[in-house]
């Protein structure tokens, strides 16, 4: 049975930095499945409006190679709909992502998931690669 690894994120906009985190998440399985937030959970957590839609993160996160299936998260911040919904054998987490791997394990508990494992994966030169500075060279 192929082993799926889940991995969240806004991908905003897409780099060399999401490819290595693909690559990295890849690793640990034979399947990766990539959940690209919504605009509206954009928005609301990080205070700002997207650079690019969800649709055009979407469709340029399914276009990378190491991806296997991208989907869109749920419209609510911590509804964790396809966490709870999915099948996945590991949750791969980016080096400077929220929540924390304690907070990760509490919500795994809370549906079902407590087995599955957290993998924090590592940076790929972050003082290069980070949206937030990509997103600041265009404006």
């Amino acid at each position: 049975m192929a082993k799926i690894v889940l991995v969240f994120g806004t991908f905003d906009p897409l780099h060399a930095g999401h490819d290595d985190f693909f690559r990295q998440a890849k690793a640990l399985g034979d399947y990766l499945l990539v959940v690209v937030a919504r605009d509206d959970v954009i928005r609301q957590q990080k205070q700002r409006e997207p650079f690019q839609r969800e649709a055009v993160r979407r469709t340029n996160v399914a276009a990378a190679a190491p991806v296997d299936e991208a989907v869109l998260g749920d419209s609510q911040p911590h509804a964790y709909t396809i966490i709870r919904q999915r099948s996945f054998d590991i949750l791969a987490v980016g080096y400077d992502q929220t929540p924390t791997d304690d907070a990760i394990r509490t919500m795994l508990a809370a549906v079902g998931k407590a087995s599955v494992p957290i993998v924090r994966l590592q940076a790929y030169k972050p003082e290069q690669y980070k949206s937030s500075y990509l997103r600041q060279g265009s404006a």
